[in-house]
């Protein structure tokens, strides 16, 4: 009973409002299309399923006989061979429970594997507007909870569906054919069951409701204040007495929700086994009295208790089937949401590869507004349905520039300028909204995506290093690079000598966003990457603008060996690093305001006179190495 109240108390459980929802339209559709590499799976799974809620009614009914007419008639051959199918149908029934649970193991499990395989893969190539914009908690729970609850379509509410429903039909027909009386008597106590149930089960979701978002803040908080820069900010600006009761409150409210879901369950199964008590104390009062008068053997009075414990369970399942499985395809559509949103950034049909040689870049009438957030996220991945979800004002328009193979050309000007957003098109990371980016004449709308990322690497003003090891996130550029390479490329990034003297050398794990490693450290890993890559066109974020003298001296020597042959792209936020520039781009207001040498610049008294002016106006030019 315990089992079978257990499984009424799930199902009573879960929300109900999803029996209101409409569904996207082709969404059982399209659920019925990851069903189909498993459907002999599914089959099979099925056809056990059904062969053991067949023998749940099998066994009863056995008994009856062997009351009836072994027992009774004191026929002890007849009771031994029963007893022996009885225990031979215990045997098939837990060998058939035993392969049905593996079959379902394979559908869920392959079907977890399918899914979260395939929202990975789409959400890795969403454009980099989506995942500012996307918590990446909800992204997780897409990835966890919404696929898991999708996963069950196949296997729980399947099962149970199906099982309860054969259950149910078999049961029914079986008491029936015992006894209709006592059949329609024990059925006047389904209300009395069913109705408290569904409004304890209405109570228990909403309390489940509200320790899933307890649990989620307790989550976020233990996120937030566990990892590297929320632990700095704790230890900077925090309070440890304060942390300590923020905490303890909401854990503390945590567990005053489990104690009242915990007690609500204890009086759900105290009901279920009263109703179950009462009932069959009614089919032994009645039936009783039915044996006694003759119109009732004891066989058939056992058979109909036995079966009578087994009804409620699948009675109340069925009764909930429908908030089952929209449950279970509501878990689908929120998969799907997913799944539906088209990267702005995609690889064309036919595409081809870059152009190989010395890189060129032209950007021919370039300009560009952010997209709107329906274009590029989804609002229940965001914190908050916000206001800022219309398309962009423009950030760049009619930029025109040519960038010549192996010059080294530096984009300067104010924040907000478009300095950033200019880099991310020639890494392709967005497309221009009118005009184009060529790369040796190509669009690069028009070229593979690998072959893109082969030309073009990026150093941003603060690398990002997985929390592994200096080979992993050495190899993640260079799956190939055997251990000479990496030496060579540490060698190049005048970083090797550090990697030399740490205890596990390469084999170093760098913590969380490389936080074991200094600022300047992390950078000549990031150049030792782009080395081991060897692009064509290397873009920079200025990578010296938040380190100290000495870390920039050793960044910008590692840099030097970096850009050494090859076409360059810079963000320069300290004037003096740009110095020795080819061309200097000063960007205002998304425009190209003017462009020229260092000299040439300073000598025209512009814009860039002006922030190289206020840069310096207290002391003289820092000097930079020569390249």
């Amino acid at each position: 009973m315990s089992m079978a109240g257990w499984q009424v108390l799930q199902s009573l459980s879960k929300d109900s409002s999803v029996r209101g929802k409409e569904l996207a339209p082709g969404t059982a559709r399209r659920v019925l299309s990851y069903a189909r590499p498993y459907r002999r799976i599914i089959a099979a799974f099925l056809a056990l399923v059904v062969v053991d809620a067949a023998l749940i009614v099998a066994t009863p009914l056995l008994l009856k006989s062997l009351i009836d007419d072994g027992i009774y008639p004191r026929d002890s051959g007849l009771v031994v061979r029963l007893s022996l199918l009885v225990a031979a149908l215990a045997v098939v029934s837990a060998i058939v429970t035993l392969v049905s649970r593996w079959l379902s193991a394979r559908i869920g499990e392959g079907l977890i594997v399918d899914l979260r395989t395939q929202v990975f893969s789409h959400v890795l190539r969403q454009p980099i507007a989506f995942f500012t914009r996307a918590q990446t908690g909800a992204l997780v729970s897409r990835l966890n909870n919404d696929v898991i609850g999708a996963q069950q379509a196949f296997t729980s509410v399947l099962s149970s569906v199906v099982s309860n429903g054969v259950s149910l039909v078999l049961i029914v027909g079986a008491m029936l054919v015992l006894s209709w009386q006592l059949t329609l008597a024990s059925l006047l106590l389904v209300p009395l069951f069913l109705l408290p149930a569904r409004a304890m089960g209405g109570r228990l979701a909403a309390m489940a409701h509200d320790q899933m978002g307890l649990n989620a803040e307790l989550g976020t908080r233990m996120t937030e204040r566990f990892n590297v820069a929320g632990a700095l900010l704790v230890k900077i600006y925090g309070s440890p007495e304060v942390e300590d009761r923020e905490y303890s409150q909401r854990a503390g409210r945590v567990r005053d929700i489990g104690v009242r879901i915990a007690v609500n369950r204890s009086v759900f199964f105290v009901g279920l086994t009263l109703v179950a008590a009462l009932a069959t104390a009614l089919v032994y009062g009645f039936g009783g009295v039915m044996a006694v008068n003759g119109a009732l053997t004891v066989g058939t009075l056992l058979a109909l208790t036995a079966l009578l414990a087994r009804l409620y369970g699948p009675l109340t399942t069925i009764s909930n089937a429908r908030v089952d499985i929209m449950t279970a395809l509501v878990s689908f559509e929120r998969v799907f949401e997913v799944l539906d949103l088209e990267p702005l950034v995609a690889e064309a049909p036919g595409a081809t590869a870059v152009p190989s040689g010395p890189v060129r870049v032209d950007l021919d009438g370039v300009g560009f507004a952010y997209p709107a957030a329906s274009e590029v996220s989804l609002s229940s991945l965001e914190a908050s349905a916000t206001g800022d979800r219309d398309a962009g004002s423009v950030v760049l328009d009619g930029i025109d520039v040519t960038i010549e193979p192996g010059q080294l050309v530096a984009l300067v000007g104010p924040s907000g300028a478009g300095k950033s957003t200019l880099t991310g098109l020639v890494a392709r990371l967005y497309d221009p909204t009118s005009g184009a980016v060529r790369i040796n004449g190509a669009d690069l709308r028009t070229v593979t995506l690998d072959s893109l990322r082969n030309t073009v690497s990026v150093v941003t003003q603060e690398a990002h290093l997985f929390h592994d090891t200096i080979r992993a996130n050495l190899l993640y550029a260079a799956p190939s690079a055997s251990d000479a390479d990496l030496e060579a490329a540490l060698r190049a990034a005048r970083v090797w000598s550090l990697v030399e003297r740490l205890p596990a050398g390469l084999d170093t794990v760098v913590g969380d966003r490389g936080h074991r490693l200094s600022g300047g450290e992390k950078q000549r890993i990031a150049i030792a990457r782009l080395l081991l890559k060897g692009p064509r066109l290397v873009v920079l974020d200025e990578a010296t603008a938040h380190l100290d003298s000495e870390s920039e001296v050793a960044v910008q020597r590692a840099l030097d060996t970096a850009l050494d042959g090859r076409t360059a792209l810079v963000i320069a936020h300290r004037l003096s690093t740009v110095r020795h520039a080819d061309l200097i781009l000063v960007l205002d207001g998304g425009r190209i305001v003017e462009r020229g040498t260092h000299a040439e610049l300073l000598q025209r008294g512009g814009l860039y006179h002006d922030l190289y002016t206020t840069q310096f106006a207290d002391g003289p030019a820092v000097a930079t190495t020569s390249p």
